[in-house]
């Protein structure tokens, strides 16, 4: 039989989505100021500092240069005004690599110092060991930063689970709702893209993953945001891919 690659989203996924919009993110817009601040000496140094002051001065939006236009006529320092960009970001829940790079960095902190703590569906750590015990090749992609989806699988209350995962995606790959994304995922999991498993709650990923070829499960899950699973199959529990995955061997 041919390797089967299961590759799964997180939010809504094998984490509920309270856990991001709840306790994550809340925490990253708490902590910018002072991460930015803390490390602005160092910023030629330092990739997420310098990649989020790249997108804030290519950004020709009218808050982009509302907000570069004070710092030229010496209304706000220019670290002020990037952490004030970057809350905008935030406020219009702009998909911005840079920011996910640094909310990465910041969860890292809270992580380490034993602020966070990071919450999965209850079955979520059975079903990956599961997994990984049956010789699955289990992977994930997601919005979040590579090292944010590493520190969620990492800091679990089930203990340490990054191991079980061979590969990270996240939107250095390319947009999730992109049939090319998949596409790249399949070359970089040296499988073709009917030997994969893609478990998402959204429907129009779930549409472009399987335009790449590969399989779709779309998650339903209390408190997800897209209640419509178009035509994919559905699944209210990982223990339920379990089932279709041995059905379908």
């Amino acid at each position: 039989m041919n390797q089967q690659h299961l590759l799964l989203d997180i939010e809504g996924t094998t984490c509920p989505v309270s856990f991001v919009s709840d306790v994550l993110f809340p925490f990253a817009k708490k902590e910018l100021s002072r991460y930015i601040t803390q490390h602005w000496v160092k910023s030629p140094h330092n990739k997420p500092i310098q990649a989020a002051r790249k997108e804030w001065l290519d950004d020709q939006s009218a808050e982009s240069m509302k907000i570069k236009q004070q710092v030229m006529q010496g209304k706000t320092r220019e670290v002020d005004g990037l952490i004030q960009y970057l809350k905008h970001l935030i406020g219009i829940d702009r998909k911005s690599t840079a920011l996910k790079d640094l909310q990465g960095k910041i969860w890292e902190y809270g992580y380490n110092n034993g602020d966070l703590k990071s919450q999965l569906f209850p079955e979520t750590a059975e079903c990956l060991h599961q997994w990984h015990e049956q010789g699955l090749t289990l992977s994930v992609y997601s919005s979040g930063s590579v090292q944010a989806q590493k520190l969620l699988y990492r800091h679990s209350s089930n203990g340490d689970l990054e191991d079980l995962f061979s590969h990270w995606f996240d939107t250095h790959t390319g947009p999730k709702k992109s049939t090319e994304s998949y596409t790249t995922i399949a070359e970089q999991l040296h499988s073709l893209p009917n030997h994969i498993w893609f478990v998402s709650d959204n429907g129009a990923e779930c549409d472009s993953a399987r335009l790449a070829g590969m399989h779709t499960l779309f998650s339903l899950r209390d408190g997800n945001p897209d209640r419509d699973p178009r035509d994919h199959t559905v699944v209210q529990s990982l223990r339920e891919v379990s089932a279709l995955l041995t059905t379908n061997q």
